[in-house]
């Protein structure tokens, strides 16, 4: 196996692309690291690559389970893993901070989940968790995303299963970057340029049909309905807002939260950044990166 190149960023900054065309020109092959594009059928809403981009590259880690199935960053690690031994150029390349660090640096000694605790808790309203958390474990309820649900269901079962806090049994991560990891970026105005013409193109494509079909499977499996896009469909679809008004919250929810993307990947240091200009050609920016691996 060569050494990995990760390539991260926010959505929409089109790291796809270039991972893509890296891949090409490497001969390399990508391992996806997104928390969504793990479930099969979730296909427009979260971008995953088409068939014929995935003949020409292999994707790893993409339609690996079902909605139905849980999905978290103990399991991404492992199916990583085992997939990087088996690739002579790997190349990880997604949004899912989480999943990058717990690659990276691991996850401590948090125990594996627990289904029947899961479904539990994901049928408790977030507000009564966060208020758990603040009782339990400060320390983690002052630095969680109120707005993650993911993770504020996992930080509740692992103090529910082990009976300590949560904060104590993370990695302790140094937030330091490996060799080669790229972290692209674009200007603000043309990122959201991007955004609206990424999020008009899936509800052309079929976002809201897609959402329907998937409506049940969906509304069980409370993390892959928090993807963007299906959440606000199925709002439509429960007659809370038309679909111009969808179209536009879908827009900016996800302008929202490519600024907590952002965030969280600037707090990586020795983090190489790499702007693509609004002309540049995917391959351009791919041939700047290549330029700069060790």
């Amino acid at each position: 196996m060569g050494k990995p190149i990760f390539i991260a960023g926010a959505t929409a900054t089109g790291k796809s692309a270039v991972a893509q065309e890296v891949a090409k020109k490497i001969g390399g092959e990508i391992i996806s690291v997104d928390s969504m594009q793990v479930y099969r059928k979730m296909d427009i809403g979260t971008a995953k690559p088409t068939a014929e981009q995935r003949e020409q590259t292999p994707h790893h880690i993409i339609d690996c389970t079902t909605i139905s199935e849980g999905f978290d960053a103990a399991r991404f690690v492992r199916e990583a893993e085992n997939k990087k031994t088996k690739i002579e150029h790997p190349i990880f390349c997604g949004g899912t901070g989480l999943y990058f660090q717990a690659w990276i640096e691991g996850l401590g000694e948090a125990p594996p989940g627990d289904p029947k605790i899961r479904r539990t808790l994901e049928e408790t309203p977030t507000q009564d968790l966060l208020r758990e958390l603040k009782e339990k474990d400060p320390e983690t309820y002052k630095s969680i995303d109120p707005h993650n649900p993911r993770r504020i269901i996992r930080a509740v079962e692992v103090i529910r299963i082990t009976d300590k806090p949560f904060s104590e049994q993370k990695a302790e991560w140094t937030n330091r970057a490996p060799k080669n990891f790229f972290l692209l970026e674009r200007a603000a105005q043309d990122l959201r340029n991007r955004i609206e013409g990424r999020v008009e193109k899936m509800f052309e494509r079929g976002l809201v049909e897609e959402t329907c079909s998937l409506q049940s499977e969906l509304e069980n499996n409370p993390i892959a309905q928090q993807a963007l896009g299906y959440r606000q469909v199925i709002g439509h679809l429960k007659g809370e807002q038309d679909l111009p008004e969808t179209v536009c919250l879908v827009k900016s929810r996800t302008w929202q939260y490519t600024r907590r993307q952002k965030t969280w990947f600037r707090k990586i240091r020795g983090a190489i950044e790499v702007k693509a200009a609004e002309a540049e050609l995917e391959k351009e920016t791919a041939q700047r990166i290549i330029d700069l691996i060790e």
